[in-house]
């Protein structure tokens, strides 16, 4: 993913936060405060992807071997606490305006989300293509939040200028600080998953197991594992046991582009055996089995 787009989405969302936050500040909508606020914090955001794109692209060294790929992952869990932060703060705010009511210009507040949806479904589009990334989904969950807090400023505001119910806006923050939470924990849960080398979420070791081990000319597969090296790079260490270690030339490529193509595993370490042992050592239970 290049980190070029993301300094383009994060300027744009900065500005519109501060035409947001004054347009909030005049209508008196926390709907529309509270997407501004947001709106900065998705900038910030933006511009931590974009900084941990840009350091993933350095080349393995000496003492990183694999590169730094793992920053996305590190700037997916910093964004997804960010969000958790906010959807509290958000929470909080609209329960305070329950209790304390506030005149609200419902058909301005709208007009300004409206622009502000405008905005964020443009940033959305530009992140679509770049949707299997995980720092780019950790970028798309703020603008996801923007998006409905658009959408929620739209139909508080509407509703305020046809029927003045003020309670609307309130229950409207509230609703977008569940929906930001609910989808700040998932991205957080995968966050940690991978940087504790957990098998990516889209991934089963038995699948992979049973479909090496059916490869021609191989026996069985034990000591396999699987992990994530960045946001979307996927790396996999197997021990192949093969009937004919002369024909291992042929093998070793099938086996990757196997993996390549079905799984979409790049970084491939194999270590093939000789078929000398009748039982197959696994890492996990009902892995691959023998085939004698």
């Amino acid at each position: 993913m290049t980190d070029t787009l993301l300094w383009r989405a994060a300027a744009a969302t900065l500005l519109f936060a501060a035409l947001e936050a004054a347009g909030g500040y005049w209508t008196g909508s926390l709907a529309l405060l509270s997407d501004a606020g947001h709106m900065v914090t998705d900038a910030m955001a933006l511009a931590l992807g974009a900084l941990a794109a840009r350091i993933a692209r350095r080349p393995p060294s000496s003492r990183h071997s694999y590169g730094l790929g793992r920053a996305e992952i590190f700037a997916a869990a910093i964004n997804a606490c960010t969000m958790l932060a906010i959807a509290a703060a958000i929470a909080y705010e609209a329960v305070q305006r329950l209790k304390e009511p506030a005149d609200i210009h419902g058909a301005a507040a709208a007009a300004i989300a409206l622009a502000g949806l405008a905005l964020n479904l443009a940033i959305v589009k530009w992140l679509m293509p770049h949707r299997h990334d995980m720092n780019a989904r950790a970028a798309a969950l703020h603008v996801l939040g923007d998006l409905l807090g658009s959408i929620a400023a739209i139909v508080s505001g509407a509703v305020i200028a046809l029927t003045g119910w003020t309670p609307i806006d309130s229950l409207a923050s509230l609703l977008i600080g569940v929906l930001i939470a609910v989808s700040s924990l998932r991205l957080l849960h995968e966050a940690f998953h991978a940087l504790m080398e957990g098998v990516p979420l889209r991934l089963s070791v038995e699948e992979l197991g049973r479909e090496m081990a059916a490869a021609e000319g191989v026996d069985s597969v034990h000591d396999l594992h699987v992990w994530t090296l960045s946001g979307s790079r996927i790396a996999l260490s197997a021990h192949v046991v093969v009937r004919d270690l002369s024909h291992w030339d042929r093998t070793l490529p099938a086996l990757q582009a196997l993996l390549r193509e079905r799984f979409g595993i790049e970084h491939v370490t194999l270590q093939p055996e000789p078929a000398t042992a009748p039982l197959v050592r696994v890492a996990v239970p009902g892995l691959a089995r023998s085939k004698r």
